[in-house]
């Protein structure tokens, strides 16, 4: 089906999406401009439709012919007329019956070839007795008598025409006979008016047959469309439930994941603490040197396994509890400018293993920041880490703590290294994601940092942005929004009024309130009422 045809191409590469994307566009295109065209299954609703015309219509057509038989017995025989109206309601009566069982008889052993046949059959027997009105007036010679009969007829084929516009051959020759009817009758005056009403009889069946054709193109055009949005309801209808049971696997696959990362975090750290611990006893010889140098190297290699599959633990279960959201941040008024210089002074070993420097520009009036310290300290380490990490010897890097126009601050840590190429970078941005650079490099790490920095500024409402040129260096920045900072509030004015509210200075320079108990505390509610 076309939906799910659709969402298995978008499931594949980009490259193997195309074909796939062409192919359905292609199918949708071709199921648009064949829509107007007749289809063996639109048979039956064609004819489905005109019978309920019919039956809708079926007093309409008797009490029309009762006003034309009324008005022709003015200047027919009153006799001739009844009986031309009785045969009228017969063949009307056979035409209704036919279409009344249409509904319950339709089978597929009974083709629609038959059934067409009979509907015309009565269809045509309707419309000749319609012709007999023609006939039964022929020797009158009043104008006006001809001019009823061929507006009465000409109202009649329209009538038709309208009703049953989704079987146009139906209509052809259920009409034809009156409109040769009236052809004939004008034919044998042999005078002008006569056959100018002739033509314009033509004329007028002609026209009205080709709104036919146009209606009918119309009726299956929307056939066609009904059918394609009760497919496309199914497809829909379908699709939801795959997406439910997808849903349903997706969040047991996820409770999954949650119950196994609680069960080997604890099943992993008992015996790497006691791995690093021992591994840390044996490498620092504390219960004597070791008869082999040898062992000491396995020990301190031991130790540092250890160190690093702990780490890569906790970034598994930190990057999943922020995925999950439940990594519960500490929130309080903290320094950033004191968070980032504390990171640096913790990597500043490593940096100057590699002669890098580390440079700080911090700015000088930055207020305290409500955020969780740990998330901050652990973004600040990452990128910095990062950065100490894929700069070369000899380079530069530069912590920059400022605030924009909006009051939002902003931690900088950019680098002097190679850069990162401009569509690599939403690959680092996600989880297990590395550069090119990284698989170059010995340090080439989990590719958890930068994800884990992005998710915790998201819980802080802000935003990480990565900025790298070739060859010049990465810029990453960590945009705290301008509520969190911590702006202090300005002072409450005073003003004199009164001999007991008087706001001055004493011998030691202090501000006093010469108020008492009570006024005092109606005063300081007041102020807190105006600042609010």
């Amino acid at each position: 089906m076309a939906l799910q045809s659709i969402s298995e191409s978008f499931s594949q590469g980009p490259r193997a999406q195309k074909p796939a994307r062409d192919h359905t566009v292609q199918q949708v295109r071709d199921r648009l401009v064949n829509s107007s065209k007749l289809k063996p299954e639109y048979q039956h609703d064609l004819l489905l439709m005109f019978v309920n015309n019919e039956l809708g219509a079926k007093f309409t057509m008797p009490l029309f012919a009762l006003v034309v038989a009324l008005a022709a017995s003015f200047w027919a025989p009153f006799e001739q007329i009844a009986i031309w109206y009785v045969c009228l309601l017969i063949t009307k009566m056979i035409l209704l019956i036919l279409c009344a069982n249409f509904p319950k008889e339709m089978s597929p052993d009974i083709p629609l070839t038959q059934w067409r046949m009979k509907l015309a059959t009565a269809e045509f027997l309707h419309g000749t007795i319609w012709m007999g009105i023609i006939t039964i007036s022929l020797k009158v010679s009043d104008p006006s008598a001809h001019m009823f009969i061929f507006a009465s007829i000409v109202v009649m084929i329209c009538m038709r025409m309208m009703f049953a516009a989704s079987v146009p051959q139906i209509v052809a020759i259920g009409t034809l006979p009156m409109t040769a009817g009236l052809v004939i009758r004008f034919a044998l005056f042999n005078e002008p008016f006569y056959w100018a009403l002739a033509a314009l009889a033509i004329g007028v069946h002609s026209y009205l047959f080709f709104l036919v054709r146009g209606l009918h193109a119309n009726v299956i055009s929307m056939i066609n469309f009904r059918a394609m949005k009760d497919s496309l309801i199914a497809e829909i209808e379908e699709a939801k439930a795959l997406s439910d049971e997808g849903r349903r696997q997706a969040e047991a696959a996820n409770l999954a994941k949650s119950r196994f990362l609680a069960t080997m975090s604890h099943e992993l750290r008992t015996p790497l603490n006691a791995i690093i611990g021992f591994s840390e006893v044996m490498k620092s010889e504390i219960f004597g040197p070791h008869a082999n140098v040898t062992y000491k190297e396995y020990s301190q290699d031991i130790h540092e396994s250890g160190q690093h599959l702990l780490n890569l633990i906790n970034e598994i279960l930190d990057l999943s509890r922020i995925e999950a959201g439940r990594y519960n941040l500490n929130e309080e008024g903290i320094e950033l400018a004191g968070i980032a210089d504390d990171c640096q002074r913790l990597l500043r070993i490593r940096a100057e293993e590699k002669g890098l420097k580390i440079h700080e520009e911090f700015h000088a009036t930055l207020p305290r920041l409500w955020a969780d310290e740990r998330a901050v300290r652990q973004m600040c380490l990452n990128i910095l880490g990062n950065a100490i990490k894929f700069t070369p010897k000899g380079g530069n890097i530069w912590i920059i703590l400022d605030k924009d126009h909006e009051g939002r601050q902003i931690l900088r840590i950019r680098d002097s290294g190679p850069g990162i190429p401009k569509e690599e970078i939403p690959i680092v941005l996600q989880s297990f994601g590395q550069g090119s650079l990284a698989h170059e490099t010995a340090e080439g790490g989990t590719g958890l940092g930068l994800p884990i920095v992005q998710g915790l500024m998201k819980m802080h409402g802000g935003e990480l942005q990565l900025k790298s040129v070739l060859r010049k260096g990465t810029e990453v920045s960590l945009i705290f929004p301008a509520n969190r900072s911590m702006n202090p509030m300005p002072a409450l004015p005073v003003e004199n009024s009164g001999a007991k509210k008087r706001l001055g200075r004493g011998s030691d320079k202090t501000d006093y309130l010469d108020l008492s108990p009570e006024d005092l505390k109606k005063y300081i509610d007041q102020r807190l009422n105006t600042a609010r």
